[in-house]
């Protein structure tokens, strides 16, 4: 199908694609959790989902791989330097192992309190603790993954994880089956049934990577090496990334406070609205993957035009698909939204918030490639600035401060789209002045 296509368009729909629909299937094996302990209670939907919200505390931790192995590696491949790529993997996947450590000790512990600050219901708190620390445990796993996907992003295969991705969703499915309701003689462990299920599938799908590695079945050799120059190169570029991201999820956290005084089914339906929404701009993540790596290895080859007309190309089929992706957003939230639960007050909750957010979906396509493009360029620092000022004074800020005064939450959702277009419109001026071209990684 894709040889209809001009050859430009063919080499991006070829790497934006397997992205596009690897991502979406990341979204999917999360929901699958939310829509099977849907029928469990509200009280195991809010339990799993702030659960889900808590733990992008650890993939802003991870942000520093992504994007410190995207900059790096991307460059690397475009220079046709494949050695000096394989170098800095090795790196990379000693460090990741390394890193995690730490962070799934701190994490367990850190587990039990999560629920308590947000003060949620009792029931929802029992549950909420025992999934996330059983989640822990696949800690080791997920970073070094990470870094195996975000390599063969840097290489323009998006391929083999999107083909591992469709083949550990339906692992997971037939596990939370067994693991939560107890089928065919496992024991019944109902919401932390999900996490061992999730567990169990990122150990397999990491160790299906070090396989392929291992046997030269990726761009890279498999060596034994690690680098202080090369990790100091990546943390460089990661290390800024990584911090927007942390302290973006930190807000996300507070804005989640601000839900959680509405009840437990406004909580619970902005849950299910968050997860509903991925599934429309997972794909736009999936072009912002694209981006990356195309910015990246434009400048590794040291022709800066050809990263600026891959990443607008990229950034027109975003938008076309996330508008396209909005329409079911905007006119029929309840059908979406009765898959996950069938509690009448929660469908309504998240109806509101899917509707509001379905006019932002542009806008938020050009937030997420200009983001890509402009930290694979390894312009992290001027992103870093960008969305944090945006986030805070145009959406977390007036977010309390609305709610404090009218106790509506429709004027706290207003308030998180504004600082969507808010931003598109300060990353397009940023893209447009071209000062990423002199970035070195």
């Amino acid at each position: 199908m894709l040889r209809f296509f001009p050859p430009k368009h063919q080499k991006i729909l070829r790497i934006s694609l397997p992205a596009a629909i690897n991502s979406l299937l990341d979204m999917l094996q999360i929901i699958t959790d939310l829509v099977m302990v849907g029928r469990l209670s509200a009280f195991a939907v809010a339990a799993v989902g702030l659960g889900l919200q808590s733990l992008m505390f650890v993939f802003a931790i991870l942000t520093v791989l992504h994007v410190g192995t995207s900059a790096l590696l991307s460059r690397f491949i475009g220079a046709k330097r494949i050695r000096r790529a394989s170098s800095g993997l090795s790196t990379l996947l000693v460090f990741a192992l390394l890193l995690s450590l730490p962070v799934m000790v701190a994490w367990y512990f850190f587990a039990s309190k999560l629920y308590i600050w947000f003060g949620t219901a009792p029931e929802v708190t029992a549950l909420g603790v025992g999934y996330v620390q059983m989640l822990t445990w696949m800690m080791p796993f997920v970073f070094m993954k990470l870094v195996f996907v975000s390599a063969l992003n840097a290489s323009g295969d998006t391929t083999t994880p999107m083909k591992v991705k469709l083949v550990s969703i339906l692992l997971n499915v037939l596990l939370n089956y067994l693991f939560i309701f107890g089928a065919y003689g496992f024991p019944q462990l109902g919401v932390v049934g999900a996490a061992v299920g999730t567990v169990i599938v990122n150990i397999l799908e990491c160790g299906v990577y070090a396989v392929l590695y291992l046997r030269r079945k990726m761009p890279y050799m498999p060596v034994r090496h690690f680098s202080q120059k090369l990790l100091k190169r990546a943390l460089r570029v990661g290390l800024p990334a990584s911090f927007e991201r942390t302290l973006t999820f930190g807000s996300f956290m507070l804005f989640t406070a601000v839900i959680a005084h509405y009840g437990t089914a406004a909580l619970a339906g902005y849950q299910i609205g968050l997860r509903v929404e991925g599934i429309a701009f997972m794909p736009g993540i999936g072009f912002t993957i694209a981006a990356m790596a195309l910015m990246g290895q434009g400048l590794g080859a040291k022709d800066p035009q050809r990263s600026r007309e891959d990443v607008l190309l990229v950034l027109k089929y975003a938008a076309g698909l996330m508008f396209f992706l909005s329409f079911f957003m905007i006119f029929m939230p309840e059908r979406i939204v009765a898959l996950f639960t069938h509690d009448a007050q929660t469908i309504e909750e998240a109806s509101l918030y899917l509707r509001v957010v379905g006019f932002s979906q542009i806008p938020l396509a050009f937030n997420f490639v200009l983001s890509g493009a402009l930290r694979g360029a390894g312009d992290t620092k001027r992103t870093l600035k960008i969305n944090l000022i945006s986030l805070w004074f145009v959406r977390i800020i007036p977010a309390f401060l609305l709610s404090y005064w009218f106790h509506n939450i429709l004027l706290v959702y207003l308030a998180m789209i504004s600082d969507t277009f808010v931003k598109a419109v300060w990353l397009w001026g940023t893209f447009q002045k071209g000062k990423w071209q002199k970035i070195k990684v």
